[in-house]
């Protein structure tokens, strides 16, 4: 079971709820009105609110590097993957290519990253992050970590899992 706060600390209940019923201390489905609510709950929590205050942190961020949202995601997404291409980053993210160019530009020019053609094939861009800045970028995050630390340290191992796969 879930101890002390939650991951959004006013969702406690419904939190622990949840994880009781993954991990099968409880049965919700028996109440199909009661897991309903449950649901609705949760997506309104995780997906309105959490989404909400993670866009203003994330823009917060991205206004402190001199960007905006979408050159901080797109950032996120070439630290994520080894040899992501511009077009690659162009597909996840829905944006067109000459959206994409503007933002690898605006990257590029505050040092952030830097473009690598493809040695076996010239058409394709590698867009690599720059170490030095990405430590820089990671200090901007650091409060956040020990603040998710703490909160974590009231969780079990079994209660870390569930998390990380839900």
């Amino acid at each position: 079971m879930l101890r002390g706060r939650s991951i959004i600390y006013y969702l406690d209940d419904k939190i622990i709820r949840l994880s009781n019923y993954y991990r099968g201390e409880e049965t919700l489905s028996s109440k199909t009105s009661g897991r309903l609510e449950l649901e609705r709950a949760v997506t309104d929590q995780l997906g309105r609110q959490l989404g909400g205050r993670a866009l203003l942190f994330h823009q917060a961020v991205a206004e402190r590097l001199g960007l905006n949202a979408t050159d901080l995601k797109c950032l996120d997404l070439a630290r994520g993957e080894k040899d992501i291409t511009a077009g690659r980053i162009a597909e996840v993210t829905g944006l067109t290519t000459a959206a994409l160019t503007s933002v690898i530009d605006r990257l590029e020019a505050r040092g952030i990253v830097r473009r690598e053609r493809d040695i076996g094939d010239r058409r394709k861009v590698f867009v690599r992050p720059i170490p030095e800045r990405m430590t820089e970028i990671g200090r901007l995050f650091e409060s956040l970590d020990r603040a998710m630390r703490q909160l974590y340290a009231d969780y079990t191992v079994a209660d870390l899992t569930f998390l990380r796969v839900w």
